[in-house]
């Protein structure tokens, strides 16, 4: 199995499960901005608590998580270092040539390191918990109210559900074809960086071509089964707001309160 996680559900029976999937994007959001308060070692501290307690709540494995972060540890590590030599100012601690690491970049660092893990984690909880198609549903409702000033809040939706649909289908296709490749002989770890660039050449070719014969097979079954956007459109799955949503909307905004109040 690979380690993509977005797009991916595991079926359950849990709260964050049962929950509504607008109470969950709604509360990711809230979250997001509630990391960028964040900025010392006790709200951080308190939002690792929070992040552990809904990886509990969940009843997923901790493998999944992990494999989240794998996807993204070049990004965090990049990102991360270059935070840490970049910011300058407070006092220095180390220095090598031109590479200088203050007391202020390390707290930098630290920081920006401890807001990607979150931004991960929270992420992740919201995907393994909530269908592709109910997560479509989220946004396109939370986006009704902006019909009056003409965005298509069906179509986004559309496109996010397919998007969120075949990113795994995408994934299982590249390391399928990666695997034909190394049968016949390539090997994309050998050479300098140009060369190791050139090599997945051979991979890009074939998925392209099965993505767009992929999309032309999608197109022509909504075409056939009649498919029309727009309003007048019924719903199987319904989706119904309840007293644990609210529960979960305040707490998460009393969590903000709480950080807002012990950030610097």
């Amino acid at each position: 199995m690979n380690s993509m996680i977005l797009g991916r559900y595991v079926p359950g029976n849990s709260i964050l499960h049962r929950m509504d999937p607008r109470a969950k994007l709604l509360g990711l959001f809230l979250l997001i901005i509630i990391l960028f308060w964040a900025n010392n070692v006790m709200t951080n501290a308190l939002l690792f608590l929070l992040a552990f307690a809904l990886i509990l709540s969940a009843k997923i494995p901790f493998r999944f998580f992990i494999n989240g972060l794998k996807s993204m540890v070049f990004i965090i590590a990049f990102t991360t270092l270059f935070q840490l030599f970049a910011t300058t100012g407070g006092k220095t601690l180390f220095q090598f040539y031109f590479l200088t690491v203050t007391d202020k970049g390390l707290a930098q660092a630290g920081v920006i390191f401890c807001r990607f893990i979150l931004i991960v984690v929270f992420s992740t909880i919201l995907t393994l918990t909530t269908t592709p198609l109910s997560l479509a549903d989220a946004v396109e409702k939370l986006l009704t109210p902006f019909k009056i000033i003409k965005v298509p809040a069906h179509e986004i939706g559309l496109m996010l559900s397919m998007s969120l649909r075949f990113v795994p289908t995408l994934m299982d296709d590249t390391i399928r074809i990666m695997n034909a490749q190394r049968a016949r002989g390539v090997d994309f770890g050998e050479g300098n960086l140009l060369q190791k660039i050139r090599s997945f050449i051979p991979i890009l070719i074939p998925l392209f071509a099965s993505s767009f014969k992929r999309a032309d097979a999608l197109a022509i079954a909504m075409e056939a089964r009649g498919y029309k956007s727009g309003e007048g459109r019924s719903r199987y799955r319904q989706l119904k707001w309840q007293f644990l949503d609210s529960v979960a909307i305040l707490s998460v905004v009393a969590v903000g309160a709480i950080i807002f109040w012990l950030k610097y």
